[in-house]
């Protein structure tokens, strides 16, 4: 989905060279090839500027002196009237003709392109053809039949786009899990390397753990005559696209991929995490808001954006129901208030030094940040009840990842080296199904080919078993879920191995169907007596397509008849931070049912295991413990649960 949310040409705010950066140029570049296919350009021109923007995007040297050393034409993909640009914005801070081009482009245009399945070249089909030059004009015309008629779109696309234009309303504005962390955390470690900053802690959903984040919120502790040289130390960090505002006590700002520069850490997981999150990031750009605060207000103003607005509406009438009031500077008396508001009517705080203590003053326990939703966490401080949730550390291995045997880019051998060194006692290999099918080639393994793998597994287990090393691989398959509820493979096949993932790949058929089939279908599937753990249960990506339709409730239901019987049926948290399926919000509902949550960063290299992380977020959000989660078990648990 592209980002059109802050188009602009950036203007430079250094004073000597380099005055825009090659982040920036890339980015400038990408859009510029989009603007100009949009304005009816030669394509020949569009795919230059589009090369010119990966070039710079893969270039390690440093570009200033690539530029002065008349060296720009060197890189591949980059020309001479390019080159040219790029000198002028590095050399100059000016952007000669993209002034003009970015000017001339209707701007309804350019957030049409942000819909998910409409590309630069229809959009400019649709203005041209029917003077569609929004996305509101797009929805009026979807929504009264007047594009299924065009030669070349159809009934399909119609649908496709009104589908897209919800996904842009929704998603507008807000960063998938892993970007939006990457992004605070950098920016929250920069803050805390200032001299005399107290505090610093990143808030809002970043903090909550929501799977998608919206703006950034910082609060950041420091005595009153320290703050204005810690706001001008901030405003001359690297990765500041934009500064939208600038006062004594909050900065707004636009950050981009430079913010990334560096060693980044996330909560202690190595800056490795899961396909980097940098290279994940470069093109993308974050708002941030920074809370500047004196350390007494620090615990009320962390608190004041960290919960939810409705967490927050239920702390507040607490405060009330006790004669006293709740706000971002502090936890004082309804009465002495009186009239006064903000940090004045909080002059005579009850004096907290931490979150907790703010909880205590109410009669609650403090709520672990990931449940402040306003969904039962409240009654459950009060009475006690809050859920010891999962961490990290608690799992012993996962049972959803991929080899070279299906499209995994790792051997059984690197996997398994990659998890013994995480800690790990088992990896649960799930290479996909003979069915699987991409872009007309099959992927999967064939059923002929499944003995291979069982044979090379043993050997490893044995190997392993003989070093005295405490590692085991459980040999499974990622079987393709059918239409009509069927597992890929024969009964046998299935039968030979571990456990079995079902997921459905085939989403075309899927989503086009209605939510009762989709539902009956998964039912079937799920009673297979050779099928284990369901795979990512909606097939959705996070800002890129929306799962098939499906009563997750009652699939849930029937996995926990089935395990009151007495047979495993588990579901899957994919960790994927595209997916993280299935939804925070259905854990309690499983973990009520007693059907037990595997976390599975459904890893297609050894670095993507780290992923588990992700899940593992979403599982606590969810209010899971260690006992509700199947890979806290051990191995000989594992061993006997499958039946092995």
């Amino acid at each position: 989905m592209v980002n059109v949310s802050a188009w602009s040409l950036p203007k430079t705010k250094r004073r000597v060279s380099p005055y825009i950066t090659k982040s920036q140029l890339a980015t400038v570049l990408e859009q510029a090839a989009i603007l100009l296919e949009l304005d009816g350009a030669n394509r020949f021109r569009v795919i230059a500027y589009q090369n010119a923007s990966r070039a710079l995007s893969s270039l390690e040297e440093d570009l200033l002196k690539v530029v002065i050393d008349n060296r720009i034409t060197d890189i591949k993909g980059i020309g001479k009237g390019i080159g040219g640009l790029i000198e002028e914005a590095v050399l100059e801070g000016t952007w000669g003709s993209l002034y003009d081009l970015y000017g001339r482009v209707p701007r309804g245009l350019v957030e049409m392109v942000g819909i998910p399945g409409l590309g630069p070249k229809r959009a400019r089909q649709l203005y041209e053809k029917l003077g569609i030059d929004s996305v509101e004009s797009l929805k009026f015309a979807c929504s009264n039949d007047n594009i299924s008629s065009l030669s070349g779109f159809g009934k399909k696309s119609q649908e496709k786009y009104l589908e897209g234009i919800d996904l842009l309303r929704r998603y507008q504005g807000r960063s998938r899990m892993d970007v939006g962390l990457a992004y605070g955390h950098a920016l929250e470690r920069r803050i805390s390397n200032i001299p005399n900053v107290v505090k610093v802690e990143l808030a809002g959903s970043a903090r909550r753990k929501r799977e998608t984040i919206g703006d950034l919120d910082i609060v950041l502790g420091a005595k009153p005559g320290d703050q204005a040289e810690i706001i001008k130390e901030i405003m001359n960090f690297p990765g500041i696209a934009e500064i939208k505002g600038q006062g004594s006590s909050k900065i707004s700002l636009i950050l981009e991929a430079d913010m990334l520069v560096g060693k980044i850490n996330v909560s202690g997981i190595d800056s490795g995490l899961a396909e980097t999150l940098v290279e994940r990031s470069l093109d993308a750009t974050i708002d941030a808001q920074i809370r500047i605060v004196d350390p007494e207000s620090f615990p009320f103003t962390l608190a004041y954006f960290t919960g939810s607005k409705e967490h927050n509406i239920r702390m507040r009438q607490i405060a009330i129901n006790r004669g006293l009031r709740l706000n971002e500077f502090g936890l004082f008396s309804e009465e002495e208030a009186g009239s006064k508001i903000g940090k004045e009517a909080a002059e005579n705080t009850l004096i907290c030094s931490t979150e907790e203590d703010i909880y205590h003053h109410l009669g609650l326990r403090w709520v672990p940040p990931e449940l402040r939703e306003d969904m039962g966490e409240i009654e459950a401080s009060a009475n006690n009840v809050l859920p010891n949730l999962i961490k990290v550390e608690d799992l012993r291995g996962s049972f959803h990842n991929h080899t070279i045997a299906s499209d995994g880019n790792a051997t059984l051998e690197e996997m398994s080296n990659y998890a013994i060194n995480m800690g790990w006692e088992y990896l649960g290999i799930a290479d996909h199904s003979e069915s699987l099918n991409i872009g007309g080639k099959s992927i999967g393994i064939a059923g002929e080919d499944i003995l291979n793998q069982k044979l090379e597994i043993q050997n490893l287990n044995k190997k392993w078993k003989e070093q005295d090393v405490e590692f085991r691989i459980f040999h499974g398959s990622e079987c393709d879920i059918m239409p009509d509820g069927r597992l890929d493979y024969s009964d046998d096949i299935r039968s030979s191995l571990s456990h079995i993932v079902g997921s459905v790949h085939a989403l075309g058929s899927w989503r086009n169907r209605d939510e009762h089939t989709n539902t009956e279908a998964l039912i079937n599937a799920i009673e297979d007596p050779t099928f284990t753990i369901l795979g990512h249960p909606t097939g959705r990506i996070l800002q890129g397509r929306e799962g098939f339709p499906v009563d997750m409730h009652a699939i849930l239901r029937r996995m926990g008849e089935i395990n009151a019987e007495g047979i495993l049926k588990a579901v899957e948290i994919n960790a994927s931070p595209y997916r993280l399926d299935m939804d925070w919000r259905l854990c309690k509902y499983a973990k009520e049912l007693g059907v037990p949550v595997c976390i599975n960063p459904d890893a297609h290299n050894p670095e993507g295991l780290n992923d588990i992380w992700f899940g593992t977020q979403i599982a606590r959000k969810g209010w899971l413990e260690k006992e509700d989660i199947l890979n806290t078990k051990s191995a000989s648990e594992i061993e006997r649960l499958l039946g092995q």
